[in-house]
């Protein structure tokens, strides 16, 4: 369904990316990990057109796209397939919940004020927040916000979801409700692109799991080889870190 060549990113003479392939079929989830200025950010940011590549293709069913000279209509038609999970969760703090997830569907889709609405309180409904429509982020926990950012996500059915990270800013007691919803789309078949550091949350739910580091795909296959048997030596050092003692590592 996605495909990406060849991807290259610079900020001030600092190349993040150097030349990364990514693939992704439909009903994949498909999680990235490794360490921090790895590059994992910047390529879901450039997927989406929230940041414009140096270079790079991308194929995404019958659209072919040269991703530096895509013309503003072509982005608009990528993000209209496409949906962003913030880490920041990135809510209108004077909204509230419902409003929140209703102004994408208006403003971005041009859907009737009352249709956007309904589809906006099933997709809190979905991610258990039918109780807070009227709820504003100041009134919600970390972990609810998120889910109103997925719940933003959900409801403009797009073809993949990109999660940026979408654990990170939340205390530890939180991250399993949101990991939670994650679980039920990816049941569901909904086709994800994760960027994570919850590797128990890649070994059960990724088919496919990408460690990137300096800004190459190092390896990339199922998660019981990548995180269990790892072929790369840099794999294996990344996964020692984190990993349980005596989790196997090839």
């Amino acid at each position: 369904m996605l495909s990406i060549r060849d991807l290259h990113k610079s900020f001030h003479r600092t190349e993040v990316l150097r030349g990364v392939d990514l693939d992704v079929a439909k009903g994949d989830v498909v999680a990235i990990i490794g360490p921090s200025g790895a590059g994992k950010t910047t390529l879901l940011r450039c997927v989406n057109f929230l940041e414009r590549a140096d270079r790079g293709e991308m194929h995404f069913d019958g659209l072919h796209l040269d991703m530096r000279k895509a013309s503003g209509k072509d982005m608009l038609a990528i993000r209209k397939r496409t949906a962003f999970v913030f880490q920041s969760y990135n809510l209108f703090n004077n909204k509230t919940a419902l409003e929140n997830v209703t102004e994408g569907l208006v403003i971005g889709r041009g859907m009737p004020a009352r249709e956007a609405e309904d589809v906006a309180r099933r997709a809190l409904d979905k991610v258990g927040l039918s109780n807070r429509l009227d709820y504003y982020p100041s009134k919600l926990s970390g972990g609810q916000q998120q889910r109103v950012g997925i719940a933003r996500a959900v409801a403009v059915d797009p073809d993949v979801i990109l999660f940026d990270e979408p654990t990170s800013a939340l205390d530890p007691e939180l991250i399993g409700e949101v990991l939670g919803i994650m679980r039920q789309l990816a049941r569901e078949g909904t086709t994800m692109v994760v960027v994570t550091h919850e590797l128990a949350f890649a070994s059960d739910v990724a088919n496919r799991v990408v460690f990137m580091d300096e800004g190459l795909v190092v390896e990339s296959g199922p998660p019981d080889r990548v995180l269990y048997a790892p072929a790369e030596e840099r794999t294996r050092q990344f996964l020692r870190r984190i990993l349980p003692v005596g989790a196997p590592l090839g």
